[in-house]
């Protein structure tokens, strides 16, 4: 097994490059990455962030982002630096321009986990490294590519699946969104749609349609529903996440009510098709977005979402940095 080379059609890995969105890929480079991820789940033994550092700034808590880049960056050699929200306080204590600053003449990387997207895009735009997005209140696509991985291994491949997304509208609903149907599966999200601020943004839809049409398939469907029994009918993949997202905890009790009717449960399972895969990105919250169990369903791979996360960002970190 190699190391990142660059393919014919891609851009010149040696420039700084950025994942701020899932859309800062082009297609053929998610498919590079989800490969890359799989042979790298099976060797260990590239270590391309040798004499590398990589600072972890984190805003939110974490369990599985903040486990698996430290891991991931441990087993490529490199130096994770961890950062909490005491240290920076970013742009209140400190502008993201001054962090973006002083951090790149320290670090070969920083990976933000923060609450405002808006702040993240600043940090990519004045870092002379590298910027990842580990969450922010728009997108999540390190927790997408996961997914990818995770489905590539359980259905063979993604194009010509379908996707169906059950509940909020939010940052993971966003990037998958924008990440699958590129690859050349379809895509549908069911939100309770007289509540428009569940919605995924149009922008994001017509985005993700842009991209369909670019890498031409012809069957790609991006669709908003609102009845969930209608968003599984043939579906491969069911993927929920929380109704409430950190940030929305004032708003928990409304939330919950509008939706009443988006668990997924074993019954909502079986409208989708025969062996389609449960997904979750996790932290769960049983009785709301699913029922009790619905993680030891055997349909569900949300474990191997999780642990995929540190294949992924391997990949990712590799990608960015090989060259650099």
């Amino acid at each position: 097994m190699q190391a990142f080379k660059n393919p014919v059609g891609l851009v010149n890995m040696a420039e700084k490059r950025d994942l701020v969105s899932i859309a800062d890929l082009t297609a053929a480079e998610n498919r590079l990455i989800i490969q890359r991820a799989r042979e790298m789940k099976s060797d260990s033994s590239p270590r391309p962030l040798a004499g590398k550092s990589v600072a972890l700034l984190f805003e939110k808590p974490s369990l599985r982002t903040r486990v698996s880049f430290d891991v991931a960056i441990h087993e490529l050699g490199g130096h994770p630096i961890y950062l909490g929200p005491e240290e920076v306080g970013l742009g209140t204590r400190e502008t993201a321009y001054d962090v973006a600053k002083v951090l790149s003449g320290y670090v070969d990387c920083i990976i933000a986990r923060v609450y405002s997207h808006d702040q993240l895009q600043e940090l990519a735009a004045y870092a002379s490294v590298p910027v990842i997005n580990a969450l922010s209140d728009r997108e999540h696509p390190c927790q997408i590519m996961a997914d990818m991985v995770t489905i590539q291994e359980h259905k063979g491949g993604l194009e010509g699946l379908k996707l169906s997304f059950i509940g909020d509208g939010n940052n993971v609903a966003r990037s998958l969104c924008l990440g699958l149907p590129a690859l050349g599966a379809s895509f549908t999200i069911a939100t309770p749609r007289k509540y428009e601020r569940y919605d995924l943004d149009e922008e994001s839809l017509n985005l993700s349609r842009q991209r369909v049409k670019q890498e031409e398939f012809d069957s790609v469907d991006v669709v908003a529903v609102e009845d969930p029994v209608e968003a599984v009918h043939q579906a491969d993949v069911v993927y929920t996440d929380t109704w409430i997202s950190m940030g929305e905890e004032s708003e928990a009790e409304t939330r919950r009510r509008h939706f009443l009717g988006y668990t997924v449960n074993p019954a909502l399972m079986a409208k989708a098709n025969p062996g389609a895969l449960f997904m979750h990105d996790m932290p769960v919250h049983y009785g709301e977005e699913v029922e009790e169990g619905m993680l030891d369903h055997p349909q569900s791979v949300a474990y191997d979402q999780a642990h995929n996360r540190l294949h992924a960002q391997k990949a990712i970190l590799e990608f960015l940095l090989a060259g650099n």
